[in-house]
């Protein structure tokens, strides 16, 4: 049979979808707190947090998402409510309001839940200047709402995924204040790693004043075109930086993983069996089997 880049996709999404099938994935025990981060936009990072998030949930697991950005797009692809007049991250961060009040199950996902973002979050940046602990309120909101759900005998969370602003302000602060560990997604194109200096630097300095426990536990590529030998330079030169962090999962570009938020459904719900759906799962799956920093 012909060797070509269409026969390798199609013989690898025929070996996932046989080791993905029925598969449930293993509980560590703990509560994973994940930052999702790059300031670059476009590089696929809401996509990546709904799409894990699906199918860590998909896998048995209890996933809670927190939509940090403004844009509310997280919430629009796990089919949320999040008009002004939703509770959400606003009432969180600048209210004090309880987590608990905010998040909500997502339709037909069992074990998957949201707390939304809505408008109200773009005044936040301002408003929470002036606010004691500025930095700590979702690290702090998250705890209280892990002791309320075992005091409430709830199952724990196995992980949650924080999505945040393509922008280093104080959502993406807070947001890094709050998780042990960053994954970020790097798009497999040419100027995919500039700019990613700059947020290292930032993790690090969260890291050395306000969070000594963060790490870089994660780097995902996204919009890998096989076909491209740009794609398979970008994707060396990361893996050479990073070797340890990098996933062996890359995620492919894809009009499904574009089309799928449009229905309010995340691409494995949309199309299960698409490749974009099938490298989410395994890099979901590859993300679990690693042992928590």
């Amino acid at each position: 049979m012909e060797d070509t880049p269409l026969m390798r996709e199609l013989t690898r999404d025929h070996a996932r979808r046989k080791k993905l099938e029925g598969l449930e994935f293993p509980r560590s025990g703990e509560t994973r707190i994940i930052t999702v981060a790059n300031q670059k936009g476009g590089v696929g990072k809401t996509s990546t947090t709904v799409n894990v998030a699906a199918a860590l949930s998909m896998g048995g697991l209890n996933v809670l998402v927190i939509d940090a950005d403004p844009q509310g797009n997280t919430s629009t692809a796990l089919n949320i409510e999040h008009h002004a007049e939703v509770p959400s991250m606003y009432e969180v961060l600048v209210e004090s309001a309880p987590l608990t009040e905010v998040v909500q199950q997502v339709p037909e996902m069992k074990g998957l839940f949201c707390a939304p973002a809505t408008i109200n979050l773009s005044g936040a940046e301002i408003e929470l200047v002036s606010l004691v602990a500025r930095e700590n309120r979702l690290r702090n909101a998250i705890r209280d709402h892990l002791e309320d759900r075992a005091q409430q005998g709830m199952e724990p969370l196995d992980y949650v995924l924080i999505d945040c602003p393509p922008s280093l302000g104080l959502l993406t602060v807070n947001a890094l204040v709050a998780a042990r560990e960053v994954l970020i997604p790097i798009q497999a194109e040419y100027y995919a790693l500039e700019g990613l200096s700059l947020l290292l630097n930032n993790i690090d300095l969260i890291r050395q004043h306000l969070n000594p426990d963060l790490v870089v536990s994660t780097i995902m590529l996204t919009m890998y075109d096989a076909r491209t030998r740009l794609a398979a330079q970008v994707a060396q030169d990361v893996r050479d930086h990073f070797p340890e962090q990098t996933l062996q999962t890359s995620i492919p570009r894809s009009v499904r993983i574009s089309e799928a938020p449009s229905y309010g459904q995340t691409v494995l719900t949309y199309d299960p069996s698409s490749s974009g759906a099938l490298a989410y799962r395994a890099a979901a799956h590859e993300l679990n089997s690693r042992s928590a920093p």
